[in-house]
């Protein structure tokens, strides 16, 4: 390995074991992967903390792993079924808050991969916030990791979400 590989191996490691930080936004604990090996979609999943003492609002997220990126959640349409749906309007961070995207809730939803999510390796993804700003997080891929209590993302309704709209 070239000393300005591991130079850089160094700085995608420090990037992922701190938080990342958009003015008073910090984003942990983020993740990302696919319902199987694969997969044509995927998502990321994070703890987004609002450290100002005014409401921020995720807007928008995206990344160049998918053809398009939506900021998504779950709706419980009765009789055990969940569907799966974009949030127009984002996710408002509260201040002094956080907003949990976690699996069987919020989420930023990849679709359309134009490459596969590789284990151990990580996905440069664009959050845009109203107030924040945009903000590079390195996200790394975790497809092995078990939320207990999580609905599995494989289990969703995935109708209506094409990554051609």
């Amino acid at each position: 390995m070239s000393l300005s590989s591991k130079f850089l191996a160094l700085i995608v490691t420090a990037n992922l074991a701190f938080p990342a930080y958009a003015g008073d936004i910090m984003i942990e604990d983020a993740y990302v992967r696919t319902a199987m090996a694969g997969a044509k979609s995927g998502a990321a999943f994070m703890q987004i903390m609002n450290h100002s003492d005014e409401e921020d609002r995720l807007i928008s997220a995206s990344a160049d792993i998918a053809k398009r990126v939506e900021l998504h959640t779950h709706k419980d349409m009765g009789d055990g079924v969940m569907k799966m749906m974009e949030v127009v309007d984002g996710f408002v961070i509260p201040a002094g808050g956080m907003h949990s995207l976690a699996r069987g809730g919020d989420h930023v939803m990849f679709m359309g991969l134009t490459q596969t999510m590789v284990q151990g390796e990580s996905v440069q993804v664009t959050l845009t916030f109203e107030k924040a700003g945009e903000m590079i997080v390195q996200i790394p891929v975790d497809s092995e990791r078990q939320d207990h209590g999580a609905m599995k993302h494989g289990d969703m309704d995935h109708t209506g979400h094409s990554a051609d709209k």
